[in-house]
């Protein structure tokens, strides 16, 4: 039966990411086995015997057969950082980009990045670089210690979503007030600076952002009015 022989899907496309491309597999091979036993014509079965090719049940089946096998959220979390390894940056590494210096008080400006909500303090805190699972598997068995400041590149909107609740605050090294970052960030009522220069913060360093600070302008990526919320290392708290 010409009707019942494997065709590629319907919108031509082959799925990026491992997780939909082995769901939507499984889901297809036992649509199609299905299809294959009733001997049917495909237009007597798609409309009013559905149903019996693909069920809610076998859906539940499918999603945990997959998960269970350790599909889970490994690649989305790393993927821009292994795909595109010129556009984003692991934060332990060294990420020069701030030129401007100055000392006051104890603090010494690290940093600049945009607000994504003012508050009426700044916020002090450890600072913790994340860019590995690991870590996050880590934070969600342990908990995130109290005050924690993570810094995180781009990708860390899918990285950190289990755990961005538990931050104090967060310095991103990428994206704007718009990214999924900074949706997260909103929902939760997190402080974060998105699309961050910084210099030399390593895992430990005290530092205080300037989520006091106005967030952009609905055009400030097209104008470049971007960067006035200050980042600082306490280095004397004192």
């Amino acid at each position: 039966m010409s009707d019942s022989e494997w065709t590629s899907p319907k919108w031509g496309a082959t799925e990026v990411l491992p997780l939909p491309s082995r769901f939507n597999s499984m889901v297809r091979t036992l649509a199609a086995d299905r299809f294959a036993a009733t001997g049917a014509r495909w237009k007597d079965v798609v409309f009013e015997r559905e149903f019996e090719l693909f069920s809610r049940a076998d859906a539940d089946a499918i999603e945990k057969e997959v998960l269970d096998s350790g599909y889970r959220f490994d690649f989305s979390a790393t993927v821009s950082l292994e795909s595109e390894p010129e556009k984003y940056r692991r934060p332990e590494r060294e990420t020069p980009g701030f030129a401007e210096e100055q000392s006051t008080d104890g603090r010494r400006q690290v940093g600049v990045g945009d607000n994504v909500i003012s508050k009426a303090q700044t916020v002090v805190g450890p600072v913790a670089l994340i860019s590995t699972i690991e870590q996050v598997m880590g934070y969600l068995t342990d908990g995130v210690p109290a005050g924690t400041i993570a810094v995180i590149d781009d990708s860390g909107g899918t990285l950190t979503a289990p755990i961005i609740e538990g931050f104090a605050g967060v310095i991103c090294l990428g994206g704007t007030v718009r990214s999924h970052l900074g949706i997260l960030a909103r929902e939760y009522d997190v402080p974060t600076l998105m699309n961050c220069k910084i210099d030399e913060l390593q895992d430990g360093d005290l530092v205080e952002l300037e989520v006091t600070a106005a967030p952009p302008a609905s055009d400030a990526y097209e104008t470049g009015d971007i960067g006035h919320a200050r980042i600082w290392l306490i280095e004397n708290e004192g």
